[in-house]
């Protein structure tokens, strides 16, 4: 499974704008689409939740790849 690190710069990001700064979707919507189908996981857990936060130590998996979340 390939793996993106990500920095976060700030507290947190929210998820769908995260699957866009991963490269992972084309714009935010596209982010919301594939939260909304259900092929990410944030913790190993499902998230339906499109703007989740997503903080510095969590991992979200969306379809093949993986996103670690570090901070800056």
């Amino acid at each position: 499974m390939p793996t993106v690190n990500f920095p976060l710069a700030g507290e947190y990001v929210e998820l769908c704008n995260l699957l866009k700064l991963a490269g992972l979707a084309g714009s935010g919507g596209q982010g919301k689409a594939l939260v909304a189908s259900g092929v990410v996981k944030v913790d190993g857990c499902q998230e339906s939740r499109k703007t989740a936060k997503i903080r510095a130590g969590q991992v979200v998996e969306c379809e093949s790849t993986r996103i670690h979340v570090h901070a800056l």
